[in-house]
C-alpha cells in the first residue's frame, strides 16, 4: 500500500497525464505493477481530483499504447530486439524460446489472457510483433478486449474505495482472482455462442 499511496499524491499533483505516462512504462517493462497504478488513477478521481469516466478512459488509452508500442518495436525488429540490454534483461533467449513454444500452442489465447498475468506481458507482447505470427490489428483487437474487462475494474475499484483504504487494500488482493473468473466466464460465454453459431449453420445445410 506504500507504493500505492506514493502514486495518488503524484497523480494528484499532475493528473491525467501522470496516469498515462506511468501507463507507458508499465507497458514497457518497468517494475510498476499496472495493477496499483490503476487503482491509484481510481483513488484521485474518488478523491475528486479527476473525472473516474474520463480517468477510465484515458488509462484504457494508456494501457493499450504502451502495449502497442512493444509489439510494434518487436514487429519492426524481430530477434534482433533480443540484443537490446533492457530487453534482454526482461526477456533473455530462453525465456523468448519458451514464449515462441507458447504462442505456437497457444495462439491468438495467449495474448488475450496475458494481459491478465502480470510479469508476463511485456514479453509476450515483444514476442507476438518479433514472430510476426498475428497482425497489428488482430493484437489490437485482442488486447483491447482484454482491457475493457480489467481497465475499468481496477479504476473503478479504486474510485469507490477512495475513503476506505483498508477495504481497498483487501479488494486489491482479491482482484485479480476476480479478473480470472471475469475472464474465463466470458470466455465461456464466448465459446458457447460459437458452437451454437456454428450448429445453427450445420442444421441450415
Amino acid at each position: 500500500m506504500e507504493l500505492l499511496e506514493r502514486l495518488i499524491a503524484v497523480f494528484a499533483e499532475h493528473g491525467y497525464m501522470a496516469v498515462f505516462i506511468a501507463l507507458l512504462l508499465c507497458g514497457a517493462g518497468v517494475p510498476l505493477p499496472e495493477d496499483i497504478t490503476l487503482v491509484a488513477g481510481g483513488v484521485i478521481a474518488g478523491l475528486g481530483y479527476a473525472n473516474v469516466h474520463v480517468m477510465a478512459a484515458v488509462t484504457l488509452a494508456g494501457v493499450l499504447a504502451g502495449d502497442a508500442g512493444m509489439f510494434l518495436l518487436g514487429h519492426h525488429y524481430g530477434e534482433r530486439i533480443l540484443q537490446w540490454r533492457p530487453v534482454a534483461l526482461l526477456m533473455p533467449p530462453r525465456r523468448y524460446a519458451k514464449m515462441q513454444e507458447k504462442f505456437a500452442r497457444y495462439g491468438n489465447r495467449l495474448m488475450f489472457f496475458a494481459r491478465f498475468l502480470p510479469g508476463m506481458r511485456t514479453a509476450v507482447y515483444i514476442t507476438a510483433g518479433a514472430t510476426h505470427r498475428v497482425s497489428f490489428w488482430r493484437f489490437l483487437l485482442l488486447d483491447g478486449v482484454a482491457a475493457l474487462i480489467s481497465v475499468p475494474l481496477w479504476v473503478y475499484l479504486g474510485y469507490f474505495g477512495a475513503n476506505r483504504r483498508e477495504w481497498l487494500g483487501t479488494w486489491i488482493h482479491r482482484g485479480q482472482s476476480s479478473l480470472w473468473m471475469l475472464a474465463g466466464a466470458l470466455l465461456l460465454i464466448a465459446l458457447a455462442l460459437w458452437w451454437r453459431h456454428r450448429r445453427r449453420r450445420r442444421q441450415r445445410h
